[in-house]
């Protein structure tokens, strides 16, 4: 298949498309000029934004199937990056531009929590972008994946090195919030085999790891990956950390905004059982895939 592939330059773009191109499928990626470099196989590209439908609308023709990938975790309205932007006006693109070129197959990225009355916009708005594809005439199936991990990622990143360069690790409120990642390979090869997987039309599935964890559990593990165990951690008053993120989530450089802790308050698990079995897998377990991250130098680059 000629598959068009939106967000593949990023952390789980990269992925898929390197999955895409073993599996044999041919490759057009949707890049911002310059970003060429970081997909991991060479593969056709086309310049543009998927913000603006007119820059890449016309390079679906002639694609046997869309992968819609694209999505951000905050928003930075003075650079016009909002969640309506990149997460609803985005999907209505690509979408219209399949319709366009009677592209049938159309794999959409949404996320694990979305949900019409959601207290986070980035729930709401990726829930917005669902609505939009299961109101449209193509062959869509909806992935929901929990929070990806991986080599490189990240989520994974952030956390070693808070492991390692702070004597103590802080943790907002008691840390019992319970998260269940799901491995970025695992994520990829779905929508790899979902492309010859009709049974999969109309469906909508939830990916996560194979168990749920506190985020303390998170930290444990990570901490044992890199030989940094025991974590030791200082908790942070939620009371005293609501107004903190609130005044200052407009700066780029702090690491958590509002809408970030509603979600991480609220955790992120799923059953992935409908999952596993249509895609004939097993999930694999933070505590064993956190391992395999550290194993090895890993060559990717994250975006």
């Amino acid at each position: 298949m000629r598959v068009f592939v939106t967000g593949g330059t990023g952390f789980v773009g990269r992925e898929v498309v390197r999955q895409l191109t073993a599996a044999g499928h041919q490759v057009r990626a949707l890049v911002r000029s310059g970003s060429e470099e970081k997909l991991p196989v060479a593969v056709e590209t086309q310049i543009g934004d998927v913000a603006d439908l007119d820059s890449f609308g016309k390079a679906l023709a002639g694609c046997d199937a869309a992968i819609h990938l694209v999505g951000i975790i905050r928003e930075f309205p003075d650079k016009g990056v909002t969640f309506q932007k990149l997460h609803v006006e985005a999907t209505r693109n690509v979408l219209q531009a399949a319709r366009d070129h009677d592209v049938r197959r159309y794999l959409h990225m949404s996320a694990n929590g979305v949900r019409p009355d959601a207290d986070a916009v980035y729930h709401q708005t990726k829930w917005q972008a669902e609505e939009l594809v299961r109101g449209s005439s193509l062959d869509w199936t909806i992935f929901r994946p929990s929070l990806i991990f991986g080599p490189n990622g990240e989520f994974v990143d952030m956390l070693a090195e808070l492991i390692r360069k702070l004597p103590v690790v802080p943790v907002i409120g008691k840390g019992r919030y319970r998260m269940q990642p799901v491995a970025r390979e695992q994520v990829a090869a779905t929508f790899v085999k979902a492309l010859e997987m009709p049974e999969t039309v109309g469906q909508t599935y939830h990916l996560a790891g194979a168990e749920s964890h506190t985020y303390e559990e998170i930290l444990d593990l990570t901490g044992e990956a890199i030989g940094e165990a025991p974590v030791r951690k200082l908790h942070q008053p939620l009371f005293m950390m609501k107004p903190v993120i609130k005044m200052l989530e407009g700066v780029a450089a702090f690491p958590i905004t509002s809408d970030q802790l509603t979600m991480m308050l609220e955790g992120n698990v799923c059953d992935p059982a409908a999952w596993a079995d249509a895609f004939d897998l097993e999930p694999i377990d933070y505590a064993d895939g956190i391992k395999r991250c550290f194993d090895e130098e890993p060559s990717d680059q994250q975006a």
